[in-house]
């Protein structure tokens, strides 16, 4: 997960809450892989935490220790009540203030990695920034749109501690990087890998925090978006070369990941540069 704390100047963003500014007083939360794309407003200056599932798993269940009997229920309460991929938490300048030098000293500390005789105070600062953010975050309680839970699920990086990747889950991944234009299916792609559906399903979305065919959606909004800029193909032409052979459908699709359409967005990228890779 990330928290991009923003300091000072203002951005345009874009990412699944659809295009909104942000500004001082602002944090950006995004879920692993989740599209995130920006266009600052003159300029903008910012901090960004990173958080590895994993350990997020364990503040959750400590905090709410007295509701779970193992670290699984609080895995289930994160997915269920955390479950937005993607918000900008409004704070305020007033509490953004606060967090500005625990965050720059916690910078200072991580320059050159975090020694263990720095954990505990690494551990309070962090904790502090927590205790200002967190209660601002949007609160779901159950599913409530489309790109919740079972697709868009707070995950870890694909390089974990605590589990290695299933060996299915990166051989999906590499099919689709190898064929993105390809019209997979699950069940195709669960025989590739001698699983049954609901199991890659399972092993997949544990794995990258999407099912198999919303992170093929996030590729292909990723690569459309890169060629959109880099290039003057017409965008049915570039929809068609990442999968998307109905125009209208790759619009409503890139718009669902990016929060903008495909002709905006490259009106917008040709202005200023805008990053756009998964969180």
């Amino acid at each position: 997960m990330k928290f991009i704390i923003v300091r000072a100047g203002s951005a345009r963003l874009f990412s699944e809450f659809g295009c909104q500014n942000a500004r001082l007083g602002d944090v950006i939360v995004l879920a692993a892989n989740t599209l995130c794309g920006a266009e600052p407003e003159g300029w903008v200056t910012t901090t960004t935490v990173y958080l590895d599932r994993d350990y997020v798993i364990d503040q959750v269940f400590w905090q709410h220790a007295a509701k779970f009997k193992d670290r699984l229920d609080a895995s289930s309460f994160l997915e269920t009540n955390y479950a937005e991929p993607a918000q900008i938490v409004r704070i305020g300048e007033d509490r953004a203030g606060l967090l500005m030098p625990w965050l720059d000293e916690l910078a200072a500390l991580s320059i050159d990695g975090l020694f263990a005789e720095h954990f505990y105070r690494a551990q309070a600062l962090l904790s502090a920034v927590l205790d200002v953010i967190v209660p601002y975050l949007a609160i779901t309680g159950q599913r409530v749109t489309s790109t919740q839970r079972s697709t868009v699920v707070p995950s870890a990086p694909q390089h974990r501690v605590f589990r290695p990747l299933r060996p299915e889950a990166r051989r999906v991944a590499d099919l689709f990087a190898a064929e993105m234009d390809r019209h997979w299916s699950v069940p195709e792609l669960a025989d590739a890998v001698h699983l049954s559906p609901s199991q890659l399903r399972r092993v997949f979305t544990d794995a990258f925090g999407k099912s198999p065919i919303a992170y093929l959606t996030m590729l292909r909004a990723e690569r459309m978006a890169h060629l959109l800029k880099a290039t003057d193909s017409p965008i049915s032409i570039i929809a068609a070369s990442v999968g998307w052979g109905d125009p209208d459908f790759a619009a409503r699709q890139f718009r669902r990941s990016v929060g903008v359409s495909p002709s905006e967005y490259r009106r917008i990228s040709r202005k200023a540069p805008l990053p756009l890779h998964p969180e």
